[in-house]
């Protein structure tokens, strides 16, 4: 049985979505020739992905975006996009292709990582990320949020209380005062995510979090995605997309919908 990661009142009446959200999850966008982990998609394909969404009437945007308007009732034809690990490329091959195509996203940053690399991945490259200065030109970006994937890209899981606070709260207040901007989401490194965990961002100051298969959990701190590859041509894009409204549950969003107001 699904059990909620959030701790508002269940029986609160307001706004619900009338499907399940339908979020994808990018990584890195570039160079697709040494990527063992998949998470690479190259921004030729990046851009045809996205001209698939638009070619069926939807439109992607930020998450803090969608969850507002899903929670006024009025997300229907909204897709969120989101990039994990805040890779360097993102500025250089990601943001032209959503600019073209009028759409928005989150971009989950590693605040106690700033210009460095991918060293969290054993195998595959290298990679840089995003620097302090390109962070702030992104939150100044219309359309793009910034928010958290932790401070280092740890396990929150495996984190002992004082470690997983930093992680979770210190990635935050970092974050707040290198943008000036409120940061309202987060993203589990490695989509793990249990209700200590869930409970922890919530106390933070967050208003939602991503994962990737939360299991059991549900709500806006344990929200799942779909993962997008360099494979993932017009025809699996249809399947993902089938697949998932027939496998997730509408998720409560009066959570969003009080921060947005």
């Amino acid at each position: 049985m699904p059990v909620s990661a959030d701790t508002t009142d269940p029986t609160r009446t307001g706004p619900r979505p009338a499907g399940p959200l339908w979020v994808a999850m990018y990584h890195s966008v570039g160079d697709c020739s040494d990527d063992p982990y998949r998470i690479t998609v190259s921004p030729d394909r990046l851009d045809r992905q996205l001209g698939w969404l638009h070619r069926r009437g939807l439109r992607g945007v930020s998450m803090a975006d969608l969850l507002a308007a899903r929670a006024r009732g009025e997300g229907r034809g909204l897709v969120g996009l989101t990039f994990d690990d805040g890779y360097a490329d993102f500025t250089d091959n990601a943001l032209p292709v959503l600019r073209r195509r009028g759409f928005g996203a989150t971009v989950f940053v590693l605040p106690g990582r700033l210009g460095g690399t991918n060293e969290w991945d054993p195998l595959g490259p290298r990679k840089p990320l995003l620097t302090a200065d390109s962070i702030r030109r992104l939150a100044d970006t219309e359309g793009i949020e910034v928010a958290s994937h932790g401070l280092t890209h740890v396990d929150l899981t495996l984190a002992d209380d004082a470690l997983l606070g930093a992680e979770v709260g210190g990635s935050r207040a970092l974050l707040t005062e290198l943008t000036g901007r409120e940061v309202r989401g987060l993203c589990y490194p490695y989509g793990t995510v249990d209700q200590r965990v869930a409970d922890a961002v919530r106390a933070a100051g967050y208003d939602y979090a991503c994962a990737i298969d939360p299991g059991p959990l549900t709500g806006t701190f344990a929200l799942p995605r779909v993962h997008i590859g360099e494979n993932d041509t017009s025809w699996r894009l249809l399947l993902k997309y089938r697949l998932n409204r027939l496998r997730r549950r509408p998720t409560p969003t009066d959570d969003a919908a009080e921060a947005a107001r």
